[in-house]
């Protein structure tokens, strides 16, 4: 399903690697706040996707040390990381996303920092690929 959905043009990093070299990396969460409030990856930052502004985020985040994006599978943190390829950073997307570091069975966070097993699996179509982890979709506003 990854394969038939990224473009692959940014290069993948696996949790695996992240997770052994975990604090050479800057973590970038691509997803909406709800999501990342849900759980997200130790000291990620979070930058949203349809809120994304390059000059938000050249402010806190230098050229020097290589970016892992995510978001839940890895779509929308392909198109973010494609953005900061072009602006000369050392970008990786995260193979699976959030899903698959959590299958992988790594930390998340909730907004208080505390260890959770919810992840937002954004809807039902991709919630079949969370297979350690409790679900949690976006709430509708109407």
């Amino acid at each position: 399903m990854i394969d038939s959905t990224l473009q692959k043009t940014v290069p993948f990093i696996s949790s695996i690697d992240l997770k052994e070299n975990y604090t050479d990396y800057i973590i970038l969460d691509t997803r909406e706040l709800e999501e990342y409030e849900t759980s997200h990856l130790e000291n990620a930052i979070y930058i949203g996707y349809n809120t994304f502004k390059y000059r938000n985020l050249r402010k806190i985040i230098s050229t020097k040390k290589p970016i892992v994006v995510y978001c839940t599978i890895g779509y929308r943190s392909e198109k973010i990381g494609e953005k900061l390829l072009k602006k000369g950073y050392t970008v990786y997307n995260l193979y699976g996303g959030i899903l698959q570091w959590k299958n992988d069975n790594n930390t998340v966070l909730d907004n208080t920092n505390t260890i959770t097993n919810k992840v937002h699996c954004f809807d039902s179509t991709w919630s079949k690929w969370l297979v350690n982890g409790d679900k949690v979709y976006a709430k509708r506003v109407k």
